[in-house]
């Protein structure tokens, strides 16, 4: 029996169409009838799984395709996507990752070509400045920003500058908080006060002892101010501090705050904006595995993922900035004049350097 059953497993692994090319040739309509012959595919996302699970469920009764997303983590996710690249059949059909994080990979090395797809204009081949060279499409976009209490903050004195925060930290002392760790929110604040008080290129991912002790007029800027401002423990607990009326302003995520607002766990009156000094913006992107075992319903998934309609829908769940431009955005958070203050994120490995560098010299002189 065991030996029956092994071949019949092996059998069925040789005949699967999972290997790279796999749809070359073949016409959409065609491609649509194999995913609903594989019937099943695998999206591996590392957050908010449960509430992705609901926000797909048009395209499953749409296609009878049946889509499972794995518990993991972004490390776990990303180690498995590397681990897997050699084997023939792998077990991720649909790979989510931050926009960047594709910049660790050669994507021609790791994924197929997306020229399957029908053509849409009004995708997302670029998300944040990282270009998806044919291979990545966005479908999750986010801004950090920064959220507050609009009883206890006026909108016409909304900080807008460095020099701004230091007197809103003064005139509303231990009000304002912000996070170095567990969450990119509070590094989007203080990456972006540094950007604005050096003259250090963040765009430049050169990581030299030399530039890093360029940054010093901002660590002082902090230290300067450190006894006015509070430091939190994550994203998640700024927000909660801020619902709880502990503080009244803190950065976070549009989508996080949207997305929270919508299920009722943090306060509705809660307002966001981007800072005229500029916050960081970026998004997520999906691709394809060369060794997906569905490589037709991962297809037909990201066409639809990456559709108008769907990212108008996830604009009204999760408050995420549409990867389609012909989607409706009607429910940002964000103000359209706003989104000229969206920067990209710095270049590695230099950011990572800063964030290091600013915990030992600001955080731990604390």
């Amino acid at each position: 029996m065991k030996r029956l059953l092994t071949t019949v497993a092996l059998a069925s692994l040789l005949a699967s169409p999972a290997v790279a090319g796999a749809l070359d040739g073949k016409s959409w309509d065609e491609i649509v009838a194999q995913a609903k012959q594989e019937g099943e595919m695998t999206w591996y996302v590392w957050y908010l799984q449960d509430d992705l699970r609901k926000a797909i469920k048009p395209f499953e009764e749409k296609y009878g395709i049946k889509v499972t997303i794995p518990l993991g983590t972004n490390a776990t996710n990303g180690d498995k996507l590397i681990a897997e690249r050699d084997r023939k059949v792998g077990d991720i059909d649909v790979f989510a990752w931050g926009a960047t994080n594709f910049d660790k990979v050669k994507r021609a090395d790791f994924f197929e070509k997306l020229d399957m797809l029908p053509k849409d204009d009004g995708r997302a081949h670029s998300i944040a400045g990282t270009d998806g060279q044919g291979y990545v499409l966005g479908f999750w976009g986010n801004q950090t920003g920064i959220a507050y209490d609009p009883a206890k903050v006026n909108v016409d004195q909304l900080p807008q500058t460095p020099e701004e925060f230091a007197k809103f930290w003064a005139d509303n002392p231990e009000k304002f908080g912000f996070n170095y760790e567990k969450g990119g929110s509070g590094p989007s604040f203080f990456l972006n006060i540094l950007r604005n008080t050096t003259d250090v290129d963040m765009y430049d991912g050169t990581a030299s002892k030399d530039r890093l002790a360029k940054l010093k007029p901002g660590y002082d800027f902090f230290n300067k101010h450190a006894e006015n401002y509070v430091i939190t423990a994550s994203n998640s607990d700024s927000i909660i501090r801020l619902n709880d009326r502990e503080l009244i302003m803190v950065p976070t995520w549009e989508d996080f705050m949207a997305g929270l607002q919508k299920k009722g766990e943090v306060r509705k009156d809660l307002k966001f904006y981007i800072p005229k000094m500029g916050m960081n913006g970026g998004g997520n992107g999906v691709a394809i595995p060369k060794n997906a075992p569905h490589p037709a319903a991962a297809a037909v998934f990201i066409n639809w993922l990456t559709s108008p309609e769907a990212q108008g829908a996830f604009n009204r769940t999760f408050g995420t900035a549409p990867m389609n431009a012909a989607a409706d955005d009607s429910y940002a958070l964000v103000l359209n004049e706003q989104s000229k203050n969206s920067m990209p994120w710095g270049t590695q490995p230099f950011r990572d350097k800063i964030v290091a560098d600013f915990i030992d010299k600001v955080i731990l002189e604390r």
